[in-house]
């Protein structure tokens, strides 16, 4: 337990870098200083950048055993750029720079930190608790420490938090000591993982869309003040880390293979509920959003590592991680088109993206021939 609660705390910390410093504090700070445009354009470069060194350190870490390695060595140099962007904030070429690279090193942890999975007799529970805390870390790091935070202070005050709740993991977590010679080409041609790596791209798709404007959709689709807009966001997360702890447990007693499936069931009801939902059960829909989530990133990383060999975990991380960046963007895409397409309608907008779980189910079952 003490190892799975070390997981859980890495998570925690992860997920409040990334409300406080990747998705809130930076973003506003740095585009008054440059165009938001480019901004966008130099964030997605750097994701593409962390996908390139990913490959061929996971390749090293899954033939050598370095995956402990590595994620020490990431984590750590990403709590030092934290730290860094405090006192660089006046030179904001160099301080977009530091935050860019820390960002590239941050995806490279998240890599190496979910093969730490592969050291875990109860996978499920170990994913399950950690995305119940990650939740859980999210909803109290904005609705209780983002009020008394300011630039630039946050940005070293949340790195040392971040690094502060690792510390469990760098120490206590085993390094899956697994080895075996990769060759990306073969791993390129297998049938089987690309599709199963589409499949769950199709739900990431829908999941990274609701998180980015739900939001938004709950402001314009039903009128909703922000105060209320907080409550349904808030008992999302509620969702969250109930689904965490429910889908980790049952994970480990059905397999992450029967588990993960109903999550294209899942996904299709909540978009059909969000649609006809009266405002007077908008916060069940967010409950059953949470879980939705929750399910999702419970499964997925499990799942990999039930159907492919342990040996090779840090390049199927490489992929999961690539398949939720690109997710980022083109769920996005997709979501403007529907919106112009049904002349700004919300919610008809947001039950078309019912197509992302219906073509994801197939190429889950064509993955599974």
């Amino acid at each position: 337990m003490r190892r799975v609660l070390s997981f859980a705390l890495y998570d925690t910390g992860e997920t409040i870098l990334g409300a406080l410093v990747f998705s809130t504090f930076y973003p506003l700070f740095i585009t008054k200083h440059i165009d938001p445009k480019l901004y966008s354009t130099l964030y997605g470069f750097a994701f593409f950048l962390s996908f390139v060194m990913a490959v061929p350190l996971a390749k090293l870490a899954d033939s050598r055993a370095y995956r402990k390695r590595f994620f020490v060595l990431f984590t750590l140099l990403t709590s030092v750029l934290g730290i860094l962007l405090s006192f660089t904030i006046h030179i904001t070429i160099l301080n977009l720079f530091l935050y860019l690279l820390m960002a590239v090193f941050h995806q490279q942890a998240m890599v190496f930190y979910n093969s730490l999975l592969g050291g875990f007799e109860s996978k499920g529970t170990a994913s399950g608790v950690g995305v119940a805390f990650g939740y859980l870390g999210s909803a109290l790091s904005l609705l209780f420490l983002a009020e008394f935070l300011k630039v630039p202070e946050v940005f070293y005050q949340t790195a040392l938090i971040f690094l502060f709740l690792s510390l469990p993991a760098i120490f206590l977590l085993p390094n899956p000591p697994q080895k075996t010679t990769i060759s990306l080409q073969r791993e390129l041609r297998d049938r089987r993982f690309l599709l199963l790596v589409l499949a769950i791209l199709s739900l990431t798709e829908v999941a990274n869309t609701l998180i980015a404007m739900m939001g938004i959709y709950l402001k314009h689709a039903y009128g909703l003040e922000d105060r209320e807009i907080y409550r349904v966001i808030g008992l999302s997360a509620l969702g969250g880390v109930f689904g965490g702890l429910l889908f980790g447990k049952l994970t480990d007693r059905l397999k992450a293979q029967l588990l993960f499936p109903p999550g294209f069931i899942l996904w299709s009801l909540f978009l059909v509920v969000l649609y006809l939902a009266p405002k007077e059960l908008l916060l069940f829909v967010g409950f059953l959003g949470g879980l939705s989530l929750s399910h999702l990133w419970t499964t997925s990383r499990v799942l990999l590592l039930e159907l492919f060999p342990l040996e090779t975990v840090s390049l199927r991380m490489s992929f999961l991680s690539l398949s939720e960046r690109i997710a980022s963007t083109t769920g996005l895409w997709v979501w403007s088109l529907f919106m112009l397409l049904t002349g700004n309608d919300y919610k008809l907008s947001a039950l078309l993206m019912v197509v992302f779980p219906v073509v994801g189910m197939f190429f889950y079952l064509f993955s599974r021939r």
